[in-house]
């Protein structure tokens, strides 16, 4: 089969590699759409724990099972499914075990025409879904059910900002929150993507390259109840300033570093909750792909390219001027 594969830092080909075979309670997935998200990049860059070249990576596909391995049920053959990458989460739903992982490393991932995963980590595709959309779907998607709902705990009529939307968790912290019928603010550096973020429910946004913003965030009558952010940095202190007494804080990375000078005082003081959180466990999943089937919501796409363009979907994302996820359409 052909694949895409990291061979070193910043260097990539596509190649024909063996087809993988099913081990006990796996199967294998023809993969029609893939897509990115920063940690394929950071992984190209070489800026990921746990590198090892040549690797495979993708964490996002949608595709259809062709075969299954030993203890699997043979009805999945045939079966139109989309892929959980948050592996061997563990026992706990308070937080990860020690053993897991994430698709597309260590573990080959989806950037290939076939990948082998766990018969467990299947789910049937949503059926309003296309290829592409439910490719963009399970990453992102996990990830921000998780940080709205199983950590935040959004409620109806709650205020909620969003900081940096454009981002693939981003935008379905929007949509998952708008659909419990929050009011939803956003930060971004574009007022273009603010004004498509209100196209999709928001009430309104603020743009953080200018030095005001979190005194006009402010003056609003109430300040929010939650905040989801992935950014941290020296910004954070502002999200601590615009937390509602007794508000929440979920977030799930880190890409401006840590947060220095953090003011305890007023967190303590105003009973802010900090809450961290990555991936989701297996009942998250099954919560979150249920509500996108009921919901019938439907991931924002950016671009879509062809398995040729591998490289040109990864210097999109480098690039930072997506507002969605980029799809790799493969089969």
């Amino acid at each position: 089969m052909r694949a895409y594969q990291l061979t070193a830092v910043n260097q990539s080909r596509h190649s024909e590699v063996p087809d993988p075979t099913p081990e006990a309670g796996e199967v294998v997935v023809e993969v029609r759409a893939a897509a990115l998200n920063h940690r394929d990049v950071w992984i190209k860059q070489g800026e990921y724990a746990g590198l090892k070249f040549p690797c495979i990576p993708g964490s996002d596909g949608a595709g259809v099972v062709t075969a299954v391995g030993a203890g699997v049920d043979r009805a999945w053959v045939g079966q139109d499914v989309i892929i959980n990458p948050s592996l061997d989460w563990g026992v706990s739903e308070h937080a990860q075990g020690n053993k897991f992982s994430i698709l597309g490393l260590p573990r080959a991932g989806t950037l290939a025409e076939k990948v082998a995963v766990p018969a467990t980590q299947l789910a049937p595709k949503p059926a309003h879904l296309s290829w592409e959309e439910a490719a963009a779907l399970p990453l992102a998607g996990l990830t921000a059910y998780r940080a709205v709902f199983s950590r935040a705990e959004v409620k109806p009529n709650e205020r909620v900002l969003v900081t940096g939307i454009g981002g693939g968790v981003a935008l379905f912290a929007l949509q998952f929150a708008v659909a419990q019928r929050a009011a939803v603010w956003v930060t971004s550096s574009s007022d273009e993507k603010i004004a498509r973020a209100a196209a999709s429910g928001a009430r309104g946004g603020f743009n953080y390259t200018k030095p005001e913003w979190a005194i006009e965030a402010a003056k609003a009558p109430w300040l929010f109840d939650v905040i989801i952010d992935s950014a941290g940095g020296e910004g954070f202190q502002q999200l601590v300033d615009l937390a509602a007494p007794g508000g929440r804080i979920v977030f799930f990375g880190a890409t401006r570093g840590n947060a220095p000078g953090i003011a305890l005082r007023k967190i303590f003081w105003r009973q802010i909750s900090l809450l961290g959180t990555t991936m989701g466990s297996p009942a998250d999943w099954t919560a979150m792909t249920q509500f996108v089937t009921q919901q019938e919501l439907r991931p924002v796409v950016c671009d879509v390219f062809p398995f040729t363009h591998c490289d040109d979907a990864f210097a999109l994302m480098q690039r930072g001027g997506q507002f969605g996820k980029i799809v790799i359409r493969i089969n």
